[in-house]
């Protein structure tokens, strides 16, 4: 009786303690920021389907101290990006578009196929192997759609395709400095199928852009390749490999992506991918349903911390759907958080997303992450942020916009303002359980003092202390000022 192999991962591993510090350990040691920047991506490789952009550690300070690589792509309609894995666990956020998200390997069973067989045995699949037609087994296909957070772990190999008919746009935070990438802080992607670099690859002048004209060519050929190199079976021995898949060398030249130039994300032919995959209804369904009532029998029961693994697993929820905000405001806004509690294998990546829809002028209040860096992609409208280090030193201040991206390290205070549009952003954050310390507010560090701490610390009155404890009543997603809209409306005309 053939065999599988029985898939080891968990949600909740026992993480050494010398592997939850190094994070910390390495910004503190080798990382002296004074100034932040809105970073747009520094590389864009065009591939026949598609563009994948890069924002390059290597250019950044702050990404390298965070520990994180990011990536944008777009996907066309009928475009899939290839089968691929990396050595860093990531978090996705969806910012247009729908598409399938195949995950595979783990040992996990092919629980979808084709045909109405109660059976496969040996005999069957050699005789349908010389057929035309072979039923077809696969593992999980899972859909998403805009508004989704998805995360997956290290090492797994996963693709996309995009099945709708408006271009697909996914921007991805790679943790490098995680426990699960036992390489150095480099982002490697081990494509299995295609030639990634394609296009990309000999033509690199063309298609490889940076927003510092001052950079050489050369350096972005060097940092794209360090992404994407051919795929992983290009270098074996052609009949090693023949004999190991048991099919013929012209196949095997085929798969090493020979003469393949169309690079990581390809057209599909015949434009249209044939697989067995559920109804899209069925699947929203079953997730809300898990939204709405799973998540109080998942706390009544315990973890054996073995119990559900990746081949069952949820991978994304959505993030942007109204009902699952944390936080509402009508004159300002919404928050909604999404942690290991809402989404479980963020726990074994140990990252969290945080989505922020703020008002026409309206304020976040001004806060720090304890235990997390932020990684803030602006999906929408335009504002004003503002960003102070440990010595109360600006190291960012300036207008933001839709596109661009921005670290906020640990502990620092950030202050956020939406222009005459709104703002909208989704927060990447590199701890699962990520969490917050407001400064303004009903639940602030502030509110939290005794006002006779507030009165000495400031040099207040007693009524000025009640006043700045008190002068904000909301949570964390503020109105707009009543006090200074007329100068703000003067001052940032611009927004």
């Amino acid at each position: 009786v053939p065999t599988r192999a029985v898939p080891l991962l968990a949600f909740r591993p026992v993480v050494p303690q010398h592997a939850r510090l190094q994070r910390g350990q390495q910004a503190l040691n080798d990382c002296q920021i004074n100034q932040l920047s809105a970073n747009e991506p520094s590389i864009r490789i065009q591939a026949e389907a598609g563009i994948t952009e890069v924002w390059d550690p290597k250019e950044n300070q702050e990404f390298q101290c965070a520990g994180v690589t990011v990536i944008r792509r777009e996907i066309e309609p009928k475009g899939l990006l290839l089968p691929h894995y990396t050595n860093a666990p990531s978090i996705s956020y969806v910012i247009r578009g729908r598409g399938l998200l195949g995950v595979s390997g783990l040992g996990c069973a092919d629980t979808y196929e084709s045909g109405f067989s109660e059976s496969f045995s040996e005999e069957s699949r050699s005789s349908e192997l010389g057929s035309e037609e072979m039923r077809d087994q696969h593992q999980k296909v899972r859909r998403f759609h805009k508004g989704h957070v998805i995360g997956l772990p290290a090492g797994v190999s996963k693709w996309i395709y995009n099945d709708g008919e408006d271009r697909l746009t996914i921007v991805t935070l790679f943790d490098t400095n995680n426990f699960q990438n036992q390489l150095d802080d480099n982002l490697r992607s081990f494509f299995i199928a295609g030639n990634p670099q394609g296009r990309g690859g000999d033509q690199s002048g063309r298609h490889h852009e940076s927003r510092r004209q001052h950079e050489s060519s050369r350096r972005h050929t060097r940092g794209s390749q360090e992404e994407f190199g051919q795929n992983i079976l290009s270098g074996f021995d052609k009949q090693l490999l023949a004999d190991a898949f048991e099919v013929e060398s012209d196949t095997i030249s085929k798969i090493q992506g020979e003469n393949d130039d169309r690079g990581a994300i390809i057209r599909v032919e015949g434009g249209e991918l044939e697989m067995l995959i559920p109804e899209w209804d069925q699947e929203e369904q079953r997730s809300e349903r898990h939204h709405r009532g799973g998540r109080q029998s998942e706390r009544s029961r315990p973890h054996n911390g073995i119990e559900q693994t990746l081949c069952s697993a949820r991978l994304s929820v959505n993030i942007d759907n109204p009902e699952r905000a944390d936080v509402f405001n009508p004159q300002g806004g919404r928050l909604t958080n999404v942690n290991g509690n809402k989404l479980p294998i963020l726990n074994y990546l140990r990252l969290s997303a945080e989505k922020v829809n703020l008002y026409k002028n309206a304020i976040m209040t001004p806060n720090w992450k304890i235990n997390a860096h932020s990684i803030v992609y602006f999906t929408k409208g335009s504002g004003r942020v503002q960003i102070a280090n440990h010595e109360g030193e600006l190291v960012f201040d300036d207008m933001v916009q839709e596109g661009q991206l921005v670290v906020v390290p640990q502990n620092f205070v950030v202050l956020k303002r939406a222009g005459r549009d709104g703002l909208e952003w989704v927060a990447l954050l590199t701890n699962d359980n990520a969490m917050s310390s407001p400064l303004a507010g009903r639940i602030s560090a502030i509110r939290g003092m005794p006002v006779e701490v507030v009165m000495n610390s400031y040099k207040l009155s007693r009524e000025e202390a009640q006043r700045l404890k008190y002068g904000r009543q909301e949570l964390s997603v503020f109105s707009p000022s009543k006090r200074s809209s007329e100068r703000r409306g003067d001052e940032y005309a611009i927004v």
